[in-house]
Parts: C-alpha cells; structure tokens; sequence
C-alpha cells in the first residue's frame, strides 16, 4: 500500500509530506485548495505525462516521492527482483520534473525510464479520476471495463497477437497477388537487368580503383618528373645529395665518439637517418620503374568508367553501388520466380492463423459473455444502493462481422441502462442524465475497483453530482472497500467524509504576496469542526456542530 508522498515545487505546493494508513482516507478542503494536485502528484510520481509548467514559479525543478510497502504485494516483489530493483519490503519511486520539461525517474535509488516507473505504477495504484463519466459511454471504455473486472488480459492479449499474425500474413498475401498481375513484364525486365549487370561483371571498390587509376595516368608525365627531381636530391646527384652529406656526418662524428660517448645517441640518429633515407629511394625507384604512361590504357580505363557510369544512370544510382543493386535484383527474380509456391504455402499459413484468431476470439467472447452477465448483476445491485430502486443495467455484446473482426476481438460491446422503472434498455450515454451518470460511474468503478489485485485505490472526486442519503450511500461502498484495500477519496461531501478511518484537510495559505498548499492529518475535533464546514459552510452553528459530531460518532456502527 501506499505509505507516504513528498511533493516539492509543484504548482501552489512549496513543500508537502503526508503519512497514509490503510483503509479509507478522505481528502477535504475548499474549492482550488490543490485537493486534487496531490491526486495529480501522485500520478506524476507514477510515471504520468508531465511538462514544465508543473514546475512552480521561481523554482528550479519539481520533485516526487512515494513509498510503497510491498511485503505482501508478491506481484511486484517479483517484478522488482526481475528488474533488479529489490529492496526488501520498501519500495521508493522518485520523479524529478525540470524548469526545462526534462524528466528523471528513479526506483529504489536506480535511474529508470518513465515507462519502466509506469508499469510499476500501475501494479501499485489505480486512479479514478474526477471525469470518468465523461468517457463511460465510449465503446473501448467500456470493452477495457468488462475485460479488466473478469481477468481477461491474457485472453485479450493472444487475441490481438493472433490478429496482428493474421494482418501480416494476408499483407504478404495481397503483395504476391498484387504483383502477380504483372508478374510477367517484371520478370522479363529483371532478366535483362541481370544480363546487363553480369556482362559488365563489376566488383565492390572497381569505381573507385579506376578512378583512382585514372588520375595517376593523367598525371604520370608530372609523377615521373616529381619522382626524379627527389632522386637527384637524395640519391642520383653528383655531389651533395643527401645520402653523401650524411655518410660525411657519420664519419665527422663517428670520430668524435672515440673522445665523448655522449656524442654516441647522435650517430645512431645519424645512422638511422640514412637507412630511413635509402629506404625512401628505393620506394621511389621502385614507384618510377611502375610509372605507366601508356595512352592505350588510358583509352581502356575511360571506356570501363564509362560503362559503369552509363548503367549506373539507368538504374538511378551511383556506379559503386552496382554489386549491390545487382544483389538485389537477383532476390526479387528468385523471388518472383518462387511466387506461386510462396503463395501457396502463405494460403495455407493464412488458414491456420485464422484458425488461431477464431480459436482466441471465440474464447474471449465466451468470457465475455459470462462476465458481462456477473457485472451487470453487480452493478444492477450497486445502483439500488445509489439511489436508483428500480433502475437496470445490462451489457449487451453483438458480434462483428467476420470481415470486422479487431485486434480485440469480435464483440461489439454496450453498456445500457433503465434509470428508472418501466423505461426500455437504452445506451447509456443517451439516456443518463449528469447525476444518474455519476452515479453510475461511481457503481461501475467501485464494482469493476472490487475484483481488482491493485492494492490502493484513488477516487478523485467522482462522487460529483450526488447528495443527501445518495451521498451516504457512496461513502458507505467506498468504506466497504476500504476493508480489502487502501482507499484514498477527495471529496466536498460530509457523508462521505464521515466515514473515512482517516481525514486530511488541504488548506490554501497566502501572505498576499505568494501562495501555497499544506496538508494536516485532522484529529476527531478537527474532524467534528472541517464536517461542519462540508455541512454549513461559511456559517458554522452549534447545531451544525452537533450534526457532525453525531454523523462521525455514528460512521463505525454504518459502515459495520
């Protein structure tokens, strides 16, 4: 469950640190106190979307923190030990949120990516948000909520791989017979490419080797004059080449030697130099003797160069990319050639996977079916408890077409709701008006929340909408749930309020100049006291008092 949650720098927050216990906790205060920005942390801190502008002014970065205990959350345990993120029965996520958008994620102390926090997160904590109904009559809301509350993920899962199998095997279907129509002219063209291609019978690096080749030839008389004015400098000259002036300096110092040994490191420099040098002369004795400047390989070094070039405009490319393009023709004549085989054996493989993908989808229909039945007698029994006597729920799914058939199956799915006795089935986003819809969200999330492994719940204010004995009736199925699980509820609700096993009360505090958000753990006069206020509002009697004394003193024996 979820232990604590730091919050730094974030929006009208400088500094926050709560402590929660298990169980059902409430979060109260007036309109904008931030009730709903420790909400909006905590999703940040779980791997959310997060941007610059959660940085509070003047600050450099924001900074998020939860702790978690997961000594008997095996789920996750095991997950954290696969990542090497184990820290025995603590689990600390960290998110840190620059001036300049940048983002950093850390579990346990260890820098992760934000999808990896993600993942985790959603082993940990599932969030209600306060808009919910809105998005209660799309269709994939829907098929995720019946899904998700029978446990059919895995089921799901093959369903789409099994689908993703099929859409790629009749892609490769309909390339074949898409290119099977002129399979013929293809096949004739590539043909006269490859004899093309062959005849010239080029190699990786010849464009470049002749090129190369032809600038030596178009500069050999420059070369071999080049070659021979060195020669005479350090070899071939009558008097003062280089090779004579350093024998004589060997000699001059090899004597010289005999009188100091501190000359000795100079002669071998000496010595050196005229190997160094005669190895020169033989390099460019040898290069000279190769020197060739014969125009008949010009000629023929031209003519190479420009078949290369002149096949290599046909197909668009540059010449050193002939070997490659020849390469590649080769495999699409095989492959043209081997088209009809290839075609039969994908018929056949496209009639096993949809053979698969009816296997699946037939399976998770099925599964939809019996969970659809179990959903909407719960939900049907949570919205009589809700103040709606009388009022039906059915989840009816109808069955693409075969040709319709989707990665998450072939079921068309439909919440419907009756509000009211003697009305027919209808959508339910047609028919519900803003406090039937609440309502029912709040019925199916608490229903679909009850089947769920996730070991805290967090409800954003979706208890909008309602009041009076309806209200009550809310908070007694969030408290009902908060005996399996950790509960966490913003609400401007009393009733509610009142039957939490813990209260915190966001208060909005400014100097004139600067404004932020704290959080206190209220005690049961604080409690009767901020009860009172949900009540009566600005005007606070004894007699509100008394009203809310007597709803906290008789929540244990309600919620019982």
């Amino acid at each position: 469950m979820l232990t604590s949650l730091e919050v730094r720098d974030y929006a009208i927050v400088d500094r926050i640190s709560v402590e929660f216990d298990a169980g059902m906790t409430v979060l109260t205060g007036e309109t904008g106190a931030g009730k709903s920005i420790l909400v909006d942390s905590l999703g940040l801190v779980l791997g959310e979307r997060g941007s610059a502008q959660a940085v509070r002014k003047g600050a450099k970065r924001a900074e998020f923190s939860a702790g978690f205990d997961v000594a008997h959350l095996p789920r996750v345990r095991n997950w954290l030990l696969e990542q090497s993120l184990d820290d025995d029965d603590a689990c600390l996520l960290r998110r840190v949120i620059n001036a300049d958008g940048r983002s950093r994620a850390f579990i346990n102390g260890n820098a992760v990516p934000v999808q990896q926090l993600k993942t985790l997160g959603e082993f940990l904590v599932d969030i209600h948000g306060q808009h919910f109904h809105q998005s209660l009559g799309k269709a994939a809301v829907q098929r995720d909520l019946l899904d998700h509350y029978g446990g059919l993920a895995e089921l799901r899962d093959a369903t789409g791989q099994s689908f993703a199998a099929l859409q790629a095997i009749t892609l490769q279907l309909q390339q074949i017979v898409e290119a099977d129509a002129d399979r013929e002219s293809r096949l004739d063209l590539l043909a006269f490419q490859l004899r093309e291609l062959k005849a010239l019978d080029t190699t990786a690096g010849e464009f470049e080797a002749l090129l190369a080749e032809r600038q030596r030839l178009q500069n050999s008389g420059r070369l071999a004059e080049g070659i021979a004015t060195a020669m005479e400098c350090l070899s071939d000259g009558d008097t003062g080449n280089a090779l004579q002036l350093i024998a004589e300096s060997q000699r001059a110092v090899a004597a010289l030697v005999a009188v100091d040994r501190d000359l000795a490191p100079a002669l071998e420099l000496l010595d050196s130099a005229s190997i160094q040098i005669n190895e020169v002369v033989d390099q460019l004795r040898r290069y000279s003797e190769e020197i060739d400047m014969d125009p008949a390989r010009r000629d023929q070094v031209e003519e190479r160069l420009d078949a290369l070039q002149a096949v290599a405009r046909k197909h668009r490319i540059e010449p050193n990319a002939l070997p490659e393009i020849k390469s590649g023709i080769e495999d699409e004549y095989d492959r043209l050639q081997n088209a009809a085989v290839r075609g039969r054996e994908l018929e056949l493989k496209l009639q096993d996977a949809q053979a698969a993908y009816r296997k699946n989808a037939e399976a998770l229909s099925h599964a939809r079916q019996a969970t659809a039945q179990d959903l909407a007698s719960a939900v049907c029994d949570a919205m009589h408890g809700l103040g709606m006597p009388g009022g039906r729920f059915s989840i009816a799914l109808n069955r693409r077409p075969d040709d319709a058939a989707r990665a998450h199956g072939i079921d068309d799915i439909e919440f419907q709701i009756a509000a009211n006795p003697g009305q027919d089935l209808m959508p339910l986003a047609r028919v519900a008006s803003g406090g039937e819809l609440s309502r029912m969200s709040l019925a199916i999330q608490v229903i679909v929340s009850d089947g769920s492994s996730i070991p805290t719940m967090v409800f954003d204010e979706v208890d909008s909408g309602v009041g009076g004995s309806v209200a009550e009736m809310v908070g007694l199925r969030l408290a009902e749930l908060g005996k399996t699980r950790q509960v966490l509820c913003v609400t401007h609700l009393a009733q509610v309020a009142s039957l939490a096993a813990s209260h915190f009360r966001i208060e909005k505090v400014t100097d004139g100049n600067t404004t932020r958000t704290s959080v206190r753990n209220l005690g049961n006069e604080e409690r009767i006291e901020e009860l009172a206020r949900m009540i009566g509002g600005l005007k606070i009697t004894a007699k509100t008092r008394d009203h809310a004394a007597e709803m906290l003193a008789g929540a244990p024996r309600k919620s019982a």
